[in-house]
């Protein structure tokens, strides 16, 4: 068995629970010389040391593996791809940042992103030159809450605890949800469930109406009556969430709180412990969750991704929708998945094979460029309005674990999950991809000098020159 090292990590578990080293040593059962030795990675973490901290602070082993920082390092690469490929800054320094000064990783992707969107507006600002073609341009908003979510592992505890209590208080039962909240609506809050809206749903305060369409089907309605009901009964604890990040009354903050409502509300209509228990006594199979508790395909497949409870811990997805040109309206995760942040996606990557067979869940075992394996699937989901020609929307939704983790879905039956070789080798997008010799790369990668010979030709469409 290799050592463990992870002085970053522990001394940061600490520092959160803001204890001292003797405080942490008594806990653990060791003394305070050699938690610090085990701090600065003098000592590996030792197996009985990991199981005490996973029973103490409620956090999963992973926690402490180096795989948790695949996606630190990704992000890191990303950002300073021009100076790795001048060689101020080598792959190794890299890594050995996102390992052990995690901290300083993230404040430095910090910067980086800010010096761009302030080197931007500054060129545009000083004489209406557009943004360059060669940097990204500044983030949406809609990107922010993307990072907000993602920023907290796609779970926010105080929110879901909360939802729970609620849905206990509700007596919510798979089935007579509806009922439940149309009635909580009425009786606390007077407000009236109508289905005679135009839009999915709008709110009037003035008469106490919450419209809804008749075109959704009950998961959407119960979905939104959820989503109305968190926004007046715990209005104050969701602003509070959104002002952890923005200013209040940014056009950011207003989605954040959307965001968060929209994540009370998934957890109100699947209380945690209930949907947990489910989950693992079906095996994560997403049809039959559906058809338990009368959802829709992409609510649970994101509530799947939420279940990250301390203590209660159900497999860390990462949960992704596309469309199919590959624009990403969605992307949280529970895992270290490095998700591109320019660039596209991988055309490799299942979800995109799902638009080919819609209806049917697509499943894959994936492979980075740094070794780590996921099982994916993907399945395309279809929404229209209802009315004969009336312009819908379809989407790819991709649910995707550690391959550590597969053999609890059952997805994972009949497949070689020992077999390195027979995963499909994908990257986060072809601009930072490290995969030089992929057929399917659609642009050249970062940082690399081209070989161009006008008399010979390549089946890979952007050969690499040799290292000088």
């Amino acid at each position: 068995m290799s050592k463990s090292y992870a002085g970053a990590r522990l001394r940061r578990l600490r520092e959160e629970r803001r204890m001292s080293q003797a405080e942490l040593a008594r806990v653990l059962a060791i003394s305070p010389s050699y938690l610090n030795q085990m701090e600065h990675d003098s000592r590996p973490l030792t197996v009985p040391v990991l199981l005490r901290l996973t029973e103490a602070f409620g956090v999963d082993a992973g926690f402490f593996s180096e795989r948790d920082t695949s996606r630190l390092m990704a992000d890191l690469r990303e950002a300073m791809a021009d100076e790795v490929a001048a060689a101020r800054v080598s792959a190794s320094d890299l890594s050995e940042l996102a390992s052990r000064l995690p901290g300083v990783g993230e404040a430095l992707l910090r910067l980086s992103r800010r010096n761009q969107e302030l080197g931007e507006r500054l060129a545009e600002a000083a004489d209406g030159r557009a943004v360059s073609a060669e940097s990204p341009t500044p983030r949406t908003p809609h990107e922010e809450i993307r990072e907000f979510f993602y920023r907290r592992q796609n779970y926010l505890h105080d929110a879901d605890t909360a939802a729970e209590e609620l849905a206990a208080t509700l007596g919510i039962r798979p089935g007579e949800v509806r009922q439940a909240l149309a009635a909580r609506l009425a009786h606390q809050h007077r407000v009236r469930v109508t289905s005679d809206g135009d839009r999915p749903h709008q709110f009037t305060p003035r008469d106490r109406t919450l419209h809804l369409s008749p075109r959704l089907r009950p998961g959407q309605q119960a979905f939104r009556m959820a989503t109305q009901l968190a926004l007046l009964e715990y209005g104050d604890e969701i602003s509070g969430h959104a002002s952890e990040d923005f200013d209040e009354g940014t056009s950011t903050w207003k989605l954040a709180r959307i965001g968060v409502a929209n994540y009370f509300a998934a957890a109100l209509i699947l209380p945690y412990r209930g949907f947990h228990s489910a989950a693992e006594e079906l095996r994560y199979d997403i049809e039959r969750l559906t058809d338990r508790f009368g959802l829709g395909y992409e609510t649970v497949c994101h509530r799947l991704s939420t279940l990250q409870r301390p203590r209660l811990r159900g497999v860390p997805f990462s949960f992704v929708r596309v469309d199919r040109a590959g624009n990403m309206s969605k992307r949280q995760s529970a895992t270290g998945f490095h998700f591109s942040r320019a660039g596209g996606t991988c055309p490799l990557w299942n979800v995109y094979e799902a638009f080919a067979a819609p209806g049917r869940i697509h499943v894959q075992i994936a492979a980075m460029p740094d070794g780590q394996r996921y099982l994916w699937t993907a399945r395309a989901v279809t929404r229209n309005r209802g009315g004969w020609g009336e312009p819908g929307k379809t989407f790819a939704i991709g649910l995707g674990c550690e391959i550590r983790h597969a053999s609890r879905l059952v997805y994972s039956d009949g497949l070689d999950l020992d077999n390195a070789s027979a995963a499909t080798p994908i990257g986060m997008g072809c601009r930072v991809c490290e995969r030089l010799d992929c057929p399917q790369r659609a642009v050249p990668p970062l940082g690399q000098r081209l070989a161009i010979d006008e008399n010979s030709t390549t089946f890979v469409p952007y050969p690499i020159a040799p290292s000088r």
